[in-house]
């Protein structure tokens, strides 16, 4: 049976200018990381997005679909994983090394454990010095109680004074991490937070927001209002927010207090996909894309996060609707059990 690899030797790739070789079946990313390049990276297997290149000529096989995390203007320019780029010939590649300059590791401890849902953790960690980070961004965590391991979560408040800093952490069946996360006392233990990372942050601009957030996608939504009623901003606001059940709704104090503060209009609809028809819910049923298109603010930019399958369907609803590829932004919850089923 014809495979790709078949008679596959080595090519060559040129990062931003440097050529280096890369063996039969090696990744990009492997390749540089071999060849001692600096290349942005964390999980490594695309989940993150950290990677991500701009191929500027020559072909590459991608191991995975890249178009969960990699937003339609991306893919038209030609954007790849590096971590799932398989080299076809010899190619050539631009990638942005200051964001890895950015990023650094900082040690700290969990000050704060709470149950948000039967599901869902709120992080909160003390840090040793202040990370800056635009609300939005994401930060890789690891704890000194799991030697070798690291997942990648969104940041749920913006910068503090105080260089504290909080995640929401959903409980991934059979995860590692998350499952430690929810199930264990953990006030006290060492964490080292490494970021930031990602290019989910609120675009100056004067048109309505609508922000879309589903399950533990919350986090970043909520740090970017935060953030923006921090900074008097003044665009008439909607919040979708797509749970399950409405045991799975959290964070509604701090929904109410920002509201409260908003210095233009602000919409708040939660939307829940199984509550039983005889509940007493008294709010929006369904999914979360069936009630887009009604509450679709005109001229309005889109921030969405939450699972892949959500933020596509949306997305497809947002274009055919009218708002424009570069006014959509999108950060994609994928777990890595995800990405492992991608590429299997």
């Amino acid at each position: 049976m014809f495979s790709f690899f078949t008679k596959q030797g080595p090519t060559t790739a040129t990062i931003n200018g440097q050529a280096i070789r890369v063996d039969s079946k090696e990744t990009l990313l492997s390749a540089a990381l071999r060849a001692g390049i600096d290349f942005p990276h964390s999980c490594r297997v695309g989940g993150c997005a950290a990677c991500k290149c701009k191929l500027l000529s020559g072909q590459v096989k991608e191991l995975t679909e890249t178009g969960y995390l990699l937003s339609d203007e991306e893919l038209d320019q030609g954007y790849i994983l590096a971590c799932q780029s398989v080299p076809k010939n010899d190619i050539q590649v631009a990638v942005d090394m200051d964001t890895q300059l950015l990023r650094r590791t900082v040690h700290g401890r969990v000050s704060g454990q709470e149950k948000l849902t039967h599901d869902i953790t709120r992080l909160t960690v003390q840090l040793d010095a202040s990370l800056p980070y635009k609300a939005g961004q994401f930060a890789n965590l690891s704890l000194n109680a799991l030697p070798g391991i690291s997942r990648s979560y969104s940041f749920a408040t913006p910068v503090q004074a105080d260089a504290q800093v909080s995640f929401f952490v959903r409980q991934v069946p059979g995860g590692l991490f998350s499952t430690y996360i929810n199930g264990h006392h953990l006030l006290g233990q060492q964490i080292d937070v490494e970021g930031p990372q990602g290019d989910f942050w609120l675009r100056p601009a004067d048109a309505p927001l609508l922000l879309i957030a589903g399950g533990s996608g919350l986090a970043p939504i909520l740090a970017l209002l935060q953030e923006a009623a921090r900074n008097n901003i003044k665009r008439p606001a909607t919040l979708l927010f797509g749970a399950r059940e409405e045991r799975d709704l959290y964070a509604l104090a701090e929904i109410s207090a920002l509201a409260a503060q908003w210095p233009s209009e602000f919409r708040f609809i939660p939307v829940l996909s199984q509550a039983a028809a005889d509940a007493a819910w008294p709010g929006a049923r369904g999914l979360v894309t069936e009630q887009l298109a009604a509450l679709l603010p005109t001229s309005a930019h889109a921030y969405l996060c939450g699972p892949p399958a959500m933020i596509d369907s949306c997305v497809t609803i947002l274009r055919q609707h009218g708002v424009a590829r570069e006014h959509i932004h999108a950060d994609r919850f994928t777990t890595l059990q995800d990405a492992l089923a991608v590429s299997a």
